[in-house]
């Protein structure tokens, strides 16, 4: 189990001891660190969102320099900064690790860019440097770090962060109002909640289902086309994972039926043209759609600013899980308990590595790491939860609009999965109340029926390395085509579809995804 510091630790103001004895105790040899980095500096990317305060930079602000004095003082080494935008990330991480120049500490989600960079010799070896140094990263980022998920060929070639609350991936809401209106109950399977698409659309209410066509997310359709998708068994789960499970056997169905929806004009007409998500989310929050599923927290700004045009706590969208499974029951699949993927280049010294690692396992430390999240003058609420400042007093005091950039290690904080103590907290740190506690606790209560987890290695096939991107990105081209397709295209249009996929690669990568689990 991942350990935390207690709430009532944090509130008797004991963060400063707390982190003190986690250092004496973890990391020996201090001292002669101290010495030996003396004069060594390292060089830590982090993301550039353009939200930085002003006459600050994101390399350089209030909380980068509190960061480099605890480093001077605790360890003897420097730390700068290297701003990468975060929308381009990947690419950029991608141009510095093949020009050389990367820096000391860089970090992808990908698993597919981490596994590149490990099998081609571009990442040093942390299995030692983690056995000498990394002493918190294994008691509190101990769930993100099992599995294997880091290691290649029994070798440790990054250490992973450590997620803070477990959640749903995505999480489907419906106007609780209009089925008021309409006179009928919350649905619990997909035949009510087609009734209810159906009757809204009778009644001109509005689109039914409010739809969009990001082009780097399957959160539009995963939950409901999974539906009606049976996973006998992990080697199942293994192979039809995530962006797969469209194809899995039972798939096409769901398919089939959003098609049937989209032409009934149910679903959001040109929906795949709203590659952003801004008409998607303005229709929420203009009250235009009585149905979504999508990312699990993202419609909740349009959810408050519909309910404060209403006037009403809690007056329309609701949490909803009534995407019921053949055999029964639901699955809301969960994000994995590990986050990124933190690396070393294999161009670092081995006495920057050294420090590099001593960086990350104090940022391990939760008394640590909670001064970075919500930076060093933090404070907490009656429920012992750390309070987000708000953007004003960020840059009053220069730090940067997104300080969980920095907080790179661990976000498993002692409350952030004790749910009734989140819905409370949620509550009282809206701006405007909108939603109420028991609004919250219906939330989680939703993201938590069915919850699973999809299996997962610490392996990428040759097959997904060369094909994966690519298959990946044709996958929602292929769903959102056969959509939004006519009805009686659809069967042309699937198969099309499906066999350019395989052409792209798709058959290798399932063949190659079996062939490792039989393996195992």
């Amino acid at each position: 189990m991942t350990k935390t510091i207690s709430r009532r630790d944090f509130l008797k103001g004991t963060i400063a001891s707390a982190s003190t004895l986690a250092l004496s105790s973890v990391i020996g040899g201090t001292s002669a660190m101290k010495a030996k980095a003396a004069d060594t500096k390292i060089n830590v990317m982090v993301w550039d969102r353009g939200n930085a305060a002003p006459n600050t930079t994101t390399e350089d602000n209030a909380l980068t320099q509190w960061i480099r004095e605890q480093m001077q003082e605790t360890y003897g080494f420097d730390v700068e900064y290297t701003s990468v935008p975060r929308s381009e990330s990947d690419d950029k991480v991608n141009i510095m690790m093949a020009g050389g120049s990367a820096p000391d500490i860089v970090f992808t989600y990908s698993q597919s860019l981490y596994y590149s960079y490990a099998s081609q010799g571009g990442l040093k070896d942390l299995t030692d440097l983690y056995a000498e140094y990394g002493g918190n990263i294994s008691e509190y980022c101990s769930e993100a770090n099992e599995g294997g998920i880091a290691e290649l060929d029994g070798a440790r070639y990054a250490v992973m962060k450590q997620r803070g609350t477990a959640n749903a991936r995505h999480t489907a809401y419906i106007r609780k109002d209009w089925l008021d209106e309409l006179g009928m109950e919350m649905p619990t399977t997909k035949e009510e909640l087609e009734t209810y698409l159906y009757a809204v659309k009778d009644a001109g209410l509005g689109t039914p289902w409010a739809m969009s066509g990001r082009s780097d997310t399957e959160e539009m359709y995963l939950n409901f086309v999974g539906s009606y998708v049976t996973l006998e068994d992990d080697r199942t789960a293994y192979i039809y994972n995530e962006y797969c499970m469209a194809v899995a056997p039972g798939a096409e169905d769901g398919l089939r039926k959003l098609n049937e929806y989209y032409n009934a004009g149910l679903i959001t007409q040109e929906f795949y043209t709203d590659t952003d998500e801004s008409s998607y989310l303005a229709d929420l929050a203009n009250g235009k759609a009585g149905f979504c599923n999508g990312d699990t927290t993202e419609p909740w700004d349009s959810i408050n600013v519909l309910n404060t045009t209403m006037g009403e706590v809690d007056a329309t969208f609701q949490p909803i899980m009534c995407f019921d499974l053949p055999e029964g029951g639901y699955r809301t699949p969960y994000e994995y308990r590990y986050a990124m993927f933190v690396m070393i280049p294999s161009t670092t010294s081995d006495e920057k590595a050294a420090c590099c690692m001593q960086y990350l396992d104090w940022l391990a430390d939760p008394a640590n790491a909670v001064q970075v999240r919500y930076t060093p003058d933090l404070t907490y609420n009656d429920l012992g939860v750390a309070v987000e400042p708000s953007e004003d007093e960020k840059n009053e005091k220069g730090y940067p609009g997104t300080c969980d950039d920095l907080c790179i290690m661990n976000l498993n904080f002692d409350w952030v999965n004790d749910y009734e103590i989140m819905a409370q907290s949620n509550y009282q740190e809206q701006t405007n109340e909108w939603a109420s506690v028991e609004w919250y606790e219906n939330y989680y209560d939703v993201c938590n029926t069915g919850k699973y987890i999809f299996p997962s290695y610490g392996y990428i096939s040759d097959a997904e390395a060369t094909y994966g991107t690519d298959v990946q990105n044709r996958m929602l081209t292929w769903v959102y085509n056969c959509i939004s397709c006519s009805t009686d295209s659809f069967d042309s249009t699937y198969q099309s579809g499906y066999d350019e996929l395989v052409n792209a690669g798709l058959q290798k990568i399932l063949d190659a995804r079996a062939e490792y689990y039989d393996s195992l």
